[in-house]
């Protein structure tokens, strides 16, 4: 299997990086990835005065794409998601938006056996993992967009549903694509609200391929149980206004349901949620279960155009 390791790696998502890897659609692949402080965090006794922080953030990549061209929207499946290495998160006051946080600290956690251990002064826990990516996109067509900025090519989304068995669609800016991952998170919370989840490095293994759904609104996430748009924008309100319209885009548009019964059933068993609220840019995303559209006869995103094989109402 074609792989990169962590020490191949990029700071910023831009069209003139020349492509570490390539590979060919739907052919498996792999990245090492550090976590978002580029594994120099190691005990409890290591502080933030100590980081170079022009080493944070890193994202795997970047990886070309062969096929892949500007406009076309790119699957992209997580296979498979594996940690490598201890859990670490740090506080820091005045970063995040829990405004009582006045001391820096930092704690390194083991996450063995399906299980992220923490100590707290009350006792310790042991909460159940659920691994992520925080940092995930294509390059956009001009530019460079920091890592730690969420945005149309993917970015710093910090969305808890994309890990291991989910799709990303994101539409393409260049040849190839560019494609580059990192910041995974053994456990996160939705809305990241000190900045971190558990960080971790970690070996995420990937495959990729262009879907013939043009229309599809990106960045777009399919689960085995849900659909959901993600959108980021300077203000909460602006972003949850773009997952909102970008839902409905897509149930009127791709589905084929009307205006009026979209509006109700987003109403009736659709959610809006965080991802993150601490990045330079807000991210929200919109939820909608696949098996309301199923009962519709709606086949999967992959089908639409194979396919006109659901119920337009």
């Amino acid at each position: 299997m074609n792989s990169l390791n962590s020490n191949q790696v990029f700071y910023a998502f831009s069209p003139t990086q020349t492509p570490l890897l390539t590979v060919a659609q739907n052919e498996q692949f792999s990245l090492d990835t550090r976590d978002c402080y580029g594994n120099q965090l190691l005990s409890d006794e290591d502080t933030l005065d100590d980081l170079d922080w022009n080493t944070t953030n890193p994202a795997t990549g970047p990886v070309s794409i062969q096929g892949v061209k500007p406009g076309d929207v790119v699957r992209i499946d997580i296979n498979k998601l594996q940690l490598t290495g201890k859990s670490v998160m740090a506080t820091i006051p005045g970063c995040g938006v829990v405004s009582g946080v006045t001391e820096a600290t930092t704690r390194v956690m083991d996450n063995s056996d399906g299980m992220l251990s923490i100590s707290t002064v009350k006792g310790n826990l042991e909460l159940p993992l659920n691994p992520m990516i925080g940092v995930i996109g294509l390059a956009p067509a001009e530019g460079s967009i920091s890592n730690a900025v969420p945005g149309k090519h993917g970015g710093n989304m910090d969305c808890t549903l994309i890990g291991e068995g989910t799709s990303l669609y994101l539409h393409a800016a260049v040849e190839g694509g560019l494609f580059g991952c990192g910041d995974v998170h053994a456990l996160m919370g939705d809305g990241e609200v000190v900045v971190c989840g558990a960080e971790t490095p970690a070996q995420v293994t990937l495959t990729a391929a262009v879907v013939d759904v043009p229309q599809l609104p990106t960045p777009f996430v399919e689960t085995d149980e849900l659909y959901a748009t993600i959108a980021s924008a300077k203000t909460t309100e602006a972003a949850f206004k773009q997952a909102v319209d970008n839902m409905f885009d897509f149930l009127t548009g791709i589905v084929g349901l009307s205006q009026g019964d979209a509006g109700r059933l987003m109403s009736l068993v659709g959610s809006l949620k965080f991802c993150q609220v601490v990045d330079p840019e807000i991210t929200i995303r919109f939820e909608f279960p696949k098996s309301v559209l199923e009962k519709l006869g709606f086949k999967g995103i992959d089908r639409v155009l194979a396919s006109n094989s659901f119920v337009s109402t």
